[in-house]
């Protein structure tokens, strides 16, 4: 039986929120990974900004899930207005199913954060637009 990327997503999903580290909050770097890696024209704005946002924070500002959390709930109170975002034909070389694959524990972890920057990599071309939006946004 063939399972769909969202499987996979819901299975991964289930290791993320029952990950021994609570505080860290790992599950929100799949969620924005996976956000991303399935957006198309349909995708809302504020989904893809805010995805895009959680993986700079994560993979060039070194915040946990927790903090992008956190994050999103600033960014969320005084926008209405969301910069707009360039769709990549290619979003990533690392899919969900190969994270999910991957060993439990460290190496999942790690693969996790593989996954996140080959899809953090694909929006090369909305880096600067969402350093600006987020720095602007929570004044770092």
């Amino acid at each position: 039986m063939i399972r769909t990327d969202e499987e996979y997503f819901h299975e991964l999903s289930f290791y993320t929120l029952e990950h021994p580290d609570k505080s860290y909050f790992i599950h929100q770097h799949i969620l924005d990974a996976y956000t991303l890696q399935m957006a198309d024209q349909n995708s809302k704005p504020i989904s893809l900004v805010f995805s895009l946002a959680g993986l700079y924070l994560f993979l060039e500002k070194n915040y946990s899930g927790r903090q992008v959390q956190i994050a999103h709930m600033k960014m969320a109170k005084n926008k209405k207005h969301w910069p707009p975002i360039t769709l990549p034909e290619k979003k990533g070389d690392i899919t969900v199913s190969e994270v999910l694959f991957s060993n439990s524990g460290k190496e999942r972890d790690e693969m996790i954060k593989k996954w996140c920057n080959s899809v953090w990599i694909s929006y090369s071309e909305n880096h600067r637009t969402i350093a600006e939006f987020v720095n602007r946004e929570l004044t770092l």
